[in-house]
């Protein structure tokens, strides 16, 4: 498939094993990388209606993103895979579904952190949400 494949990417080894799958599966696609900076990591206390960040919190974020990339691009340039990047904040799920529409992608490869039992039921799965909404195919990576 010459084409557009989203890879998002959290900075974990299931980042890496999507990646890896992807290049098995789309060799001749170009790979949207992307990363996905969530507010509520921030543990922001809220004053009134209005929350702050802590000082640099998303610099760091920003930095972390980079180092994310840094490694996928490292490997798709050894397999010869075009890449292209975004970071984007706010919910990984909802941003996942409209970078792929923004990115008119072809085809969703992710990971998934393989909880199970109870913190299953009450946290949920991204990958499953954005396998349910999404408008293209989503492989989850093994």
């Amino acid at each position: 498939m010459n084409g557009r494949v989203l890879l998002p990417l959290d900075g974990n080894e299931h980042g890496r094993r999507a990646y890896e799958y992807a290049a098995e599966l789309f060799p001749d696609a170009t790979f949207v990388l992307l990363h996905v900076i969530n507010p509520a990591d921030a543990n922001v206390p809220v004053d009134g209606a209005i929350s702050t960040f802590p000082e640099g919190w998303y610099e760091k974020r920003q930095d972390r993103a980079e180092q994310v990339f840094a490694g996928i691009e490292e490997l798709a340039a050894e397999d010869g895979i075009e890449t292209t990047q975004a970071v984007e904040l706010g919910k990984p799920t909802r941003k996942i579904l409209d970078v792929a529409a923004a990115e008119q992608v072809d085809h969703i490869v992710m990971a998934t952190h393989g909880r199970q039992g109870v913190s299953r039921l009450l946290l949920g799965s991204t990958a499953e949400t954005v396998a349910r909404c999404s408008d293209v195919p989503v492989t989850i990576a093994p």
